[in-house]
């Protein structure tokens, strides 16, 4: 699973146990990251607070599926396996599309996605892989589907926080739990 082992969840301090719980009851399984992380409780902390910032705030222009196809996008292009497969789930759910995952994790620029997602996700490569590179421009070509200089900055600050999480991934073989290869590929069966 990991190059690091996990901590066993009975030993972690009560505010990550208890979080980690939480995410179990949710999910139904307990993501490796969580554990992976836990190893280290203070950089954990610091990790979800600012994950959780970014990816839960609700005074954004950015929807839940725009912010996890950023993830799903620019960790593929960071060869990401945990973070691809993992957040590519999370984006086939909200999205409710089963192929946009594998579309933008292999070319976004040919993905069935709308304009307007298509020129965030190229803001948020040039941010991946040339950040010293941005210029006026390409925050006009946002600002032509509508984005603002403050959603500019949350799809600069998604793709930077994550590839802090796709290299400590990598560099520490973390392997995406099984149960997010299935996620969201077929419709859910309602009882």
């Amino acid at each position: 699973m990991s190059r690091y082992p996990f901590p066993e969840l009975k030993d972690l301090p009560e505010d990550i146990r208890t979080n980690i719980l939480a995410v179990q009851e949710k999910a139904g399984f307990v993501p490796n990251v969580f554990l992976a992380l836990a190893r280290r409780p203070a950089e954990w902390r610091a990790f979800f607070a600012y994950h959780d910032a970014l990816m839960l705030k609700e005074d954004s222009g950015l929807s839940k599926g725009d912010r996890e196809m950023i993830v799903t996008t620019t960790s593929a292009a960071n060869k990401c396996l945990y973070c691809v497969v993992a957040h590519g789930a999370i984006l086939r759910i909200y999205e409710k599309k089963p192929l946009v995952a594998d579309q933008v994790a292999v070319n976004y620029r040919k993905a069935d996605i709308t304009p307007r997602q298509r020129a965030m996700l190229a803001f948020a490569m040039k941010v991946c892989l040339a950040s010293d590179e941005m210029e006026d421009a390409d925050f006009a070509a946002l600002h032509a589907h509508g984005f603002t200089d403050e959603d500019a900055w949350d799809i600069a600050a998604i793709t930077a926080f994550f590839g802090l999480s796709n290299r400590m991934a990598s560099f520490s073989s973390m392997m995406p739990n099984a149960e997010f290869y299935t996620m969201g590929r077929t419709p859910r069966v309602k009882n």
